[in-house]
């Protein structure tokens, strides 16, 4: 399968001045009247029972696990996730403007916005937005360090207590809330938000525990949406929206399917298409640094050691995703330029021996078949992932078989995905194979596996760093290279980076993570594809709304 590579960015950008983005760009204008020669588009995911909750900030609601928020709630600029150097689609801001060391930022509101309740879009609610995650930690997802943030007719200001080079796109691609609603919100991190209003293109029409209904809104500000009707639904797991898909009662959505040029593409070559754009992100095995046994560095670089890539991506993925290769754990090619000259060709080897040296100069024993601690107690864990998560579980399954060489018990379990996504931001878990986000640089890549920003104690909602490492050390690269006013100093707080996470292996990266879907050209047609990236092609990002706009009846 071929996947579309990345551009990077280059380096020196941080240096420009003021940064002016965009004219007013927005959606493709719609029909006179809303779409209906193709009919229902069902969008799957296979993220098991749900419960009615519509809250956009929480990635445990409804609304974000199927993806429906995005087709409601809208961001401020479309940020193209598998083309990250593009320039962002101006959205609800139509330009922006950063100072010279992005400290602060100032967004232009789109005029001739309303709320799907008739009231009016402005900068007030940009602003209001902002403020919502700098006032509640656990909804700053990308724990941004806002300072004040004010507004100036149709413009909101928003400043930072540090330059946020390294952030600009996640900025811009923040969701915006109505403040005349979200301010009478006494608990806007727990409440189930039922009847949400948005600026997006659609509008909660009913909710079930079978299906979500969306159907498109009056007055929408980028024209009327084609398709007429939107049902979210989440299959069991993914051998069941596999079916789905298959057969066509569910033509979006995004699961593993192995062998999917015979099971899914052969089902109908003509309709049927799956792209998987790759950058700079990958799927991680985060280890709980403050549990046993992974409190222990030894241990987690003798995992690391005995974990086969290849084995990753031919057995749990049917070589759809590439395997990593490099000792930085970055995807290459796209993060060629970007490896620290110690590191250059080196790869990713399996070495049990190598492994179990590592863990006998830290004082572990093998007994017999069993491998002890310096305390004398046996090395074991668990290993957690969703139920019907097949790629994720065979991959945790090739980890389990591979310790088991080093004497070490490791159990594969399973959750269901409200309980598994609680269990890893509150740290309850002592390994879990999860996804990192990609970026314009690998900053976001290893800043989600283990930053010391992102640290939060067990028990409270981490956004990121899951398996809580703390390094100062590498706090302070991280620091350092998103406040940076230079190539060289940025340069150096990466190769920092990359020591740490190979010395210490703070997280295990595993694989290469595509921005992947599978989608239907029978009924609808202006999908993403390998000749036109113009966006992410997932379901369940700020994305959506965009895709939703340039869909037309196939053969219209």
């Amino acid at each position: 399968m071929r996947f579309s590579k990345l551009r990077t960015v280059a380096v020196g950008l941080a240096a420009t001045a003021l940064v002016l983005s965009g004219c007013s760009a927005g959606p493709p204008a719609g029909g006179s009247g809303g779409g209906g020669g193709g009919g229902p588009l069902t969008i799957g995911m296979p993220n098991g029972p749900q419960t009615n909750n519509s809250n956009p900030f929480l990635n445990t609601s409804s609304a974000r696990s199927l993806g429906y928020a995005f087709a409601i709630y809208e961001p401020l600029a479309q940020v193209n996730a598998v083309r990250p150097s593009d320039r962002p689609t101006p959205w609800l801001a139509t330009a922006w403007e950063w100072n010279a060391d992005s400290t602060a930022v100032t967004l232009t509101a789109r005029d001739g916005v309303t709320w799907s309740d008739g009231r009016p879009f402005t900068a007030e609610d940009i602003a209001f937005s902002l403020q919502i995650r700098k006032d509640n930690a656990a909804l700053n997802e990308d724990a941004l360090p806002f300072a004040e943030i004010t507004t100036s007719g149709n413009t909101a200001t928003a400043t930072f207590t540090s330059p946020q080079f390294v952030n600009q796109n996640k900025i811009l691609n923040l969701f915006v809330v109505p403040r005349h609603i979200w301010q009478n919100i006494a608990e806007p991190t727990t409440d189930l938000n039922q009847q949400p209003v948005g600026t997006g293109p659609y509008v909660l029409d009913s909710w079930t525990p079978q299906a979500v209904r969306l159907v498109p809104r009056q007055g929408y500000w980028g024209g009327q949406p084609q398709v007429p009707e939107l049902r979210y639904t989440s299959y069991n797991d993914n051998d069941a929206l596999t079916n789905a898909l298959v057969s066509g009662d569910a033509q979006w959505g995004w699961t593993f399917i192995a062998d999917i040029d015979t099971v899914y593409i052969g089902a109908d070559p003509e309709h049927h298409h799956f792209i998987a754009p790759s950058g700079l992100a990958v799927d991680a095995l985060f280890l709980n640094a403050e549990q046993a046994p992974f409190n222990d560095a030894a241990v987690r670089k003798a995992v690391d050691m005995v974990v086969s890539r290849e084995d990753v991506s031919t057995l749990a993925t049917s070589g759809a995703f590439d395997p990593l290769t490099n000792v930085t754990g970055m995807p290459m090619p796209a993060g060629d330029d970007y490896v620290a000259g110690q590191y250059a060709g080196r790869a990713y080897e399996v070495d049990v021996e190598g492994a179990r040296r590592v863990l006998a100069d830290a004082g572990y024993v093998l007994d017999g078949q069993t491998l002890r601690d310096p305390a004398g107690n046996p090395v074991e864990f668990t290993l957690v992932d969703p139920a019907g998560w097949s790629d994720y579980l065979t991959s945790l399954q090739l980890v389990a078989d591979a310790v088991a060489q080093l004497g070490i018990t490791a159990r594969v379990e399973t959750m269901n995905t409200d309980a598994w996504t609680n269990a890893v931001n509150q740290g309850d878990f002592q390994a879990t194979l999860h996804w990192t986000n990609g970026g314009s640089t690998p900053w976001d890549m290893y800043s989600n596996m283990f930053d010391g920003a992102q640290y939060r104690p067990l028990g409270e909602t981490a956004t990121w760093n899951y398996g809580r490492f703390q390094n100062a050390e590498a706090t302070q690269a991280f620091a350092t290279y998103a406040s940076a006013s230079d190539a060289a100093a940025r340069e150096a707080a990466l190769h920092t980076i990359q020591r740490i996470f190979v010395e210490q292996a703070p997280a295990i990266a595993m694989i290469s993570r595509p921005n992947a879907a599978e989608y239907s050209t029978r009924n609808w047609t202006g999908w993403p594809t390998e000749a036109d990236l113009y966006s992410s092609p997932q379901p369940t990002g700020p994305q959506a709304s965009m895709i939703l706009m340039r869909l037309r009846p196939t053969g219209s």
